[in-house]
């Protein structure tokens, strides 16, 4: 693994950091300032990857990743479902008693409310969750903690003071493995299989009916579809689509036929096997 490139957005101990080395154990890894920069890497080097999160099952989707999909054409190779553990991290030597601020992510602060407010703690919104931790890594504050993860606090030799402190227990993070000329599997009968795409109808009645109408009629499943506006206009909208199911599958191509009727554009994202984690329990 050691010659396979990973880059994701965000400060080492991310969580992107975590789904990297769950996927990729001893890649060479590369963290980026921004989602730009994460994608820029993989579009300039056809032999690296990105993990990029696009959805959160408790925050919803994340900003800024749609744009970015049409605009560096990457593929899709694999997803990856992240469950997110937040931990309260402190300097050594600091105590409960002694916290009166903490630093995080702004979603991160929201999904730890019930701590937050039963310590009367005070909040400092950060760029990013290992970013905070980072920050309080460098400082002597003792009255400020940060919430952040497991991989965070190794990172930074930070102390765990509680664990698991997020409100919700079932906070999972959705990601997309991405890279440039990967090729899609071959379809097997015994795997299952999500195809994504974005495409742009064509601005008249009912378009997004009709579209959608194919789908219907060849009973294909829509998992996910979502709609973003085109940039400088508001008369256009994108949709980002993620269906059940292989593009070599006839009633797929029935179904992307009929939607091609009805759009000025159609890009296929990627095919590739759904994730374990999609099966119901």
């Amino acid at each position: 693994m050691k010659d396979i490139k990973i880059a994701f957005q965000g400060e080492l101990g991310a969580y992107s950091h975590i789904a990297c080395e769950k996927l990729f154990p001893g890649s060479q890894i590369k963290a980026c300032p921004t989602f730009e920069e994460t994608f820029r890497f993989a579009h300039q080097d056809e032999n690296s990857k990105i993990i990029i999160p696009i959805e959160n099952s408790l925050a919803g989707r994340v900003a800024d990743i749609h744009y970015l999909l049409p605009k560096y054409k990457l593929q899709i190779y694999a997803e990856h479902f992240q469950t997110v553990e937040h931990n309260l991290l402190v300097k050594e030597g600091t105590e409960l008693k002694d916290l009166k601020y903490v630093r995080s992510h702004a979603q991160a602060i929201d999904q730890c409310q019930k701590i937050i407010q039963k310590y009367k703690l005070k909040t400092i919104i950060s760029a990013d969750t290992a970013g905070s931790a980072k920050e309080l890594s460098k400082g002597s504050d003792k009255s400020i903690g940060a919430i952040a993860s497991n991989l965070s606090a190794e990172i930074y030799k930070l102390k765990i003071l509680k664990k698991n402190i997020e409100d919700e227990s079932n906070n999972v993070t959705r990601f997309l493995i991405m890279g440039k000329n990967i090729q899609q599997p071959s379809f097997e009968k015994n795997k299952k299989y999500i195809t994504s795409c974005i495409f742009r109808l064509k601005s008249i009645p009912a378009a997004l009916y009709k579209c959608l109408g194919g789908f219907a009629t060849n009973q294909v499943n829509l998992t996910k579809l979502e709609s973003f506006s085109v940039k400088n206009t508001f008369d256009q909208t994108n949709f980002y689509l993620d269906l059940e199911g292989h593009i070599e599958q006839s009633q797929v191509q029935k179904a992307l036929e009929e939607l091609g009727f009805h759009t000025e554009s159609l890009n296929i994202l990627g095919v590739y096997e759904a994730s374990t984690s999609r099966q119901k329990k």
